[in-house]
């Protein structure tokens, strides 16, 4: 499977992670973020940034993931909270994740996006076993941002 993340092109060459808090992870757990197309990762980017810099330069990372389902978790809508898309929800989704990060039974945990919650989000644990093996940044693409999502 395909997966995309965009970054700031000066961190766009490798597949690290910050370690700081996000929707689904606690401080100091190593996972990365991506989307499942390219669209879905730019209004992710765009609603989390809330301040985009078009004069900064973006690039796009095109992560290759083996298609294997063992390597894929999901949460899905019905097990979450009714408020799973605020930030008060924040410290339950961050629990799912950390225990999840915590086992390592996948490489992969499946999300729905808080911004179209019929589309998802995959959060990538680099701690895990298979990492090295299964994990691959294929390529990086320039990002083009449109003027029309910043106004």
């Amino acid at each position: 499977m395909e997966l995309f993340r965009i970054s700031l092109d000066i961190y766009a060459e490798a597949l690290t992670t910050s370690n700081k808090a996000n929707r689904w992870n606690l401080e100091a757990q190593s996972v990365l973020y991506a989307g499942s197309s390219r669209s879905l990762s730019t209004l992710e980017l765009v609603v989390h940034r809330g301040a985009i810099k078009p004069t900064s330069s973006y690039k796009v990372m095109v992560i290759s993931i083996a298609d294997e389902e063992r390597l894929v978790e999901q949460v899905h809508i019905h097990d979450l909270p009714v408020n799973w898309r605020t930030m008060a929800a924040y410290s339950t989704l961050q629990e799912i994740g950390s225990d999840w990060y915590s086992k390592q039974t996948s490489l992969l945990l499946k999300v729905p996006s808080a911004v179209i919650i019929q589309e998802y989000n995959y959060i990538i644990n680099v701690t895990h076993p298979e990492f090295d093996k299964k994990v691959t940044l294929v390529r990086t693409e320039d990002y083009f941002w449109d003027g029309r999502l910043l106004s």
